[in-house]
């Protein structure tokens, strides 16, 4: 049951380790020891060697590592029309860290023009001979994450206000990318794990959110993203539980959200955090409708390099075709290897090895 359109059997959710080349060069850049254009150079060499190396492994998708980026989704949208990246006197809290003090504001109406990310697209489109693949992070976490004041009363009212706009957004987002020839977008999301979380819900309450009323206002603006979608171009999303230097933020099974999240939401396929007890067992996979939607299970963590034994993974996906045919799941590791550029404490050697291996198992189990 090999699949020739992605989700692939063998697949990955995006980021991979900066090579020391890069960190170097991204070091000199905010010294302003080199130019832009010094450390773009750099950044295409380092981008074309780690395509290479994902094709070399076996992989039938390559993404760009996010090379170009410092963090998995504020770089994106701060570059949207009508955000900026602005200094906190917090960061994000995971277990035991926090994230540099770096959060979004909307100083104005929301759109997506001119768009540097597409230009990322088209240079790992022109130099790889596989699927290239396209991350962007979410539109529901782009509203979990704002601060309660972090909107320009000019632009809109509050927090909700930016609903429609943002589900515009998202349609000029996917139409940029369609036309710039990427046929695999996938949306990262940590809203909806931390809709499964008790305490991250506590939180959101703090902040002023209405957190009864999220995963309602979430499925319909993801829904209002994806309406109009072009047939052949796949959507995808991950649904993250924190990744940030091997630590985590959110706890908790899939099971508050399982229905609408695979039953309601028109996604192509969902890439699920299934690596440590966190994420509850595979009964929420009783929620996929039977079909053309794929669950890509992500049993093989980034967060550590000990590599998986094999009979291990292969037995958690029997588990899981408990709830859900063989021939709707893929694999993958249950996260990138750098959502920030600081990336998990692993080797890029280790790295290389557990997406070989996802290969070797994807192989193995579905031919």
């Amino acid at each position: 049951m090999p699949r020739t359109k992605p989700p692939f059997r063998a697949d990955v959710v995006g980021s991979i380790l900066r090579t020391a080349p890069l960190k170097e060069a991204r070091a000199k850049r905010e010294k302003a020891e080199i130019s832009a254009a010094q450390l773009k150079d750099v950044e295409d060499r380092e981008i074309e060697k780690v395509i290479k190396k994902q094709e070399e492994v076996g992989l039938k998708v390559a993404t760009d590592g996010e090379f170009r980026r410092s963090w998995w989704h504020f770089d994106f949208y701060g570059m949207l029309d009508g955000v900026e990246i602005y200094e906190l006197d917090h960061g994000i809290q995971f277990q035991g860290v926090q994230t540099r003090p770096r959060s979004i504001r909307i100083t104005g109406k929301l759109g997506f023009s001119n768009h540097p990310m597409l230009e990322h697209f088209k240079f790992l489109k022109a130099h790889t001979r596989v699927t290239p693949k396209m991350c962007i992070p979410s539109p529901a976490t782009m509203h979990f994450r704002l601060e309660p004041n972090a909107i320009a009363t000019k632009a809109y009212a509050d927090r909700d206000a930016i609903f429609d706009d943002l589900a515009k957004t998202y349609r000029q987002a996917i139409r940029g990318f369609y036309d710039a020839g990427c046929r695999y977008l996938q949306f990262d999301d940590t809203a909806w794990a931390y809709l499964c979380s008790q305490a991250e819900l506590k939180k959101a309450r703090e902040r002023g959110l209405a957190a009864d009323r999220l995963a309602a206002d979430y499925g319909r603006v993801i829904n209002a993203a994806l309406d109009g979608k072009p047939a052949d171009m796949v959507v995808t999303t991950h649904i993250c539980r924190g990744n940030f230097r091997s630590t985590w933020i959110s706890e908790g099974g899939y099971e508050p959200v399982a229905q609408k999240l695979l039953g309601e939401l028109n996604y192509d396929g969902y890439f699920l955090e299934y690596d440590t007890a966190r994420a509850g067992g595979f009964e929420p996979l009783r929620f996929l409708p039977k079909g053309n939607k794929i669950v890509v299970l992500g049993l093989v963590t980034t967060k550590s390099g000990q590599l998986e034994k094999k009979d291990d993974i292969k037995r958690r996906i029997d588990e899981a075709t408990k709830y859900a045919g063989l021939d709707q799941l893929c694999l993958s590791p249950q996260c990138g290897f750098a959502s920030t550029e600081e990336g998990n404490v692993l080797a890029e050697d280790e790295q290389w090895a557990k997406l070989r291996m996802v290969v070797e198992l994807a192989e193995q189990v579905w031919g």
